[in-house]
């Protein structure tokens, strides 16, 4: 179980508040928990996640670091998925990639911690960061890219209303194979009109 921490120092500077959980920017005192949090989880998302770079791991401490300074970059929004009644962190929901002018454009990623998924927190904090994204952060474009076999994603997707675009063959290294991709859209219009 992730330790609790003072609801009033983690719900102070909450980027999106939903009824479950509110995003917020990672923060250096983070660390332990963040660290702890994904390790736990390795065996749930090392199916799905990229390769990182030469020598480098998504699990320590290096991957906190660089998770710290592209928090809140333009090029890089990071959020917690923190849990309202104790600030626990439960996961991540990611724009990277953020292209502006007349694409205006990011690429979402995400992620849940084991011992809270299936219970709809991923899908609140999606639905956040679209939020922020289409209102806050004024872009008109969030893609998303899921492997054809991850169920889970996929049903999320769908679920929040992102519209299915395409395929995209060896589209990224997962785990050491270039892994094919759907890839997934949603507009400001759509949006506004869902």
């Amino acid at each position: 179980m992730s330790p609790q921490r003072p609801r009033a120092r983690t719900i102070e500077g909450a980027l999106e508040r939903g009824r479950r959980v509110y995003l917020r920017h990672v923060h250096p005192g983070d660390a332990t928990e963040l660290v702890a949090l994904k390790r736990a989880s390795r065996s749930m998302h090392e199916a799905w996640e990229p390769k990182p770079p030469a020598g480098k791991s998504w699990y320590g401490a290096p991957a906190f670091r660089r998770q710290l300074i592209t928090t809140n970059t333009a090029g890089s929004q990071r959020h917690l998925i923190c849990r309202r009644s104790d600030g626990a962190i439960l996961g991540m929901v990611n724009l990277s990639q953020i292209c502006r002018g007349p694409f205006d454009n990011a690429i979402m990623g995400y992620w849940i911690g084991a011992e809270f998924a299936t219970r709809g927190y991923t899908n609140e904090g999606v639905l956040l960061c679209l939020r922020r994204a289409f209102t806050a952060l004024g872009l008109h474009r969030v893609e998303a890219n899921v492997m054809p076999t991850n169920e889970a994603s996929l049903a999320l997707v769908r679920r929040v209303g992102f519209r299915e675009e395409g395929y995209s063959p060896r589209y990224l290294q997962i785990n050491g194979v270039w892994a094919d991709h759907t890839r997934w859209a949603m507009t400001l219009e759509d949006w506004r009109a869902r």
